[in-house]
């Protein structure tokens, strides 16, 4: 064979390749389409409200924020323009019960647990974060500086919450866990009083330490409990026909660097939050 020859034919090859790969991506596409609670939408499901650093002034159609800023990219994965989002709303517990969906995923910092996926499908992780305290000055946790100063307080977190679970395995207070609806009547409490520190998600305790806290402080970081993951992943209806398309999206973003970019751009780092013993 000529070196003319073995040139076009590493040509055919190169190009017969390259339409595979091409043909293989329109497939996924067509496959995540076509699994969708609505033809050629993508309806992303969020909190009511959806809260910073997650979502930009609760507005995730804008692509502001870490999970709408991950939920568009892995939109774009799936081949969804960003005019085939579509955006719904759910409570927390909702969208992690069993049953059907007005969703073909849900994002708000679901942390993947054997419990809840007896009820749902988890994606593969998007994002691992520890659990912080936080108080306020002049609170009776203002000092606090060990897991042990913390045990005779009043600790609180949103019910049903990995928050909530960590105060209870980890800290393990006297009087037991204390626990509110959501972020925002748990911040309540502790801005009157009612409690003396709450538990929230890292970047969630510099957020409101540094914006909405008049003299908030992170006590510190939790470490990790036995059995409580720290992992979040996207919910998924159980058995969905489209988690197998939305990890593989995942995993591009990861493996392309771009999840991690994400990451850097809309969640700061644990400086400053030292990992309580």
């Amino acid at each position: 064979m000529s070196a003319s020859q073995r040139l076009r034919r590493l040509g055919a090859l190169v190009g017969a390749g390259a339409l595979l790969v091409s043909l293989a991506a329109c497939s996924s596409a067509s496959d995540a389409s076509s699994a969708t609670i609505t033809d050629g939408k993508l309806t992303i499901a969020t909190g009511e409200p959806a809260y910073y650093p997650y979502v930009i002034d609760d507005a995730p159609e804008s692509g502001e924020g870490f999970e709408a800023a991950v939920a568009y990219a892995i939109a774009e994965e799936l081949g969804f323009a960003a005019d085939d989002v579509v955006w719904v709303r759910t409570t927390f517990e909702a969208a992690i019960q069993p049953g059907p969906k007005d969703f073909d995923f849900n994002l708000q910092q679901y942390t993947i647990t054997e419990e809840r996926a007896q009820n749902v499908d988890f994606s593969i992780p998007y994002y691992s974060t520890p659990q912080a305290v936080i108080t306020v000055e002049g609170s009776a946790a203002a000092n606090a500086t060990s897991l042990a100063d913390l045990k005779e307080l009043r600790i609180a977190a949103a019910a049903a919450t990995t928050s909530f679970d960590s105060i209870e395995e980890t800290i393990q207070p006297t009087g037991g866990a204390l626990s509110f609806n959501n972020n925002d009547d748990a911040k309540l409490a502790l801005e009157t009083g009612a409690v003396d520190a709450i538990v929230v998600d890292l970047p969630t305790a510099f957020y409101l330490t540094a914006v909405e806290l008049t003299g908030g402080k992170i006590i510190g970081q939790l470490p990790a409990s036995a059995g409580i993951s720290d992992e979040w992943g996207l919910v998924l209806t159980k058995d969905s026909a489209l988690t197998e398309s939305v990890n593989e999206a995942l995993q591009s973003l990861i493996d392309s660097g771009r999840l991690q970019e994400i990451i850097d751009t809309w969640l700061g780092s644990d400086q400053g939050a030292p990992v309580l013993q």
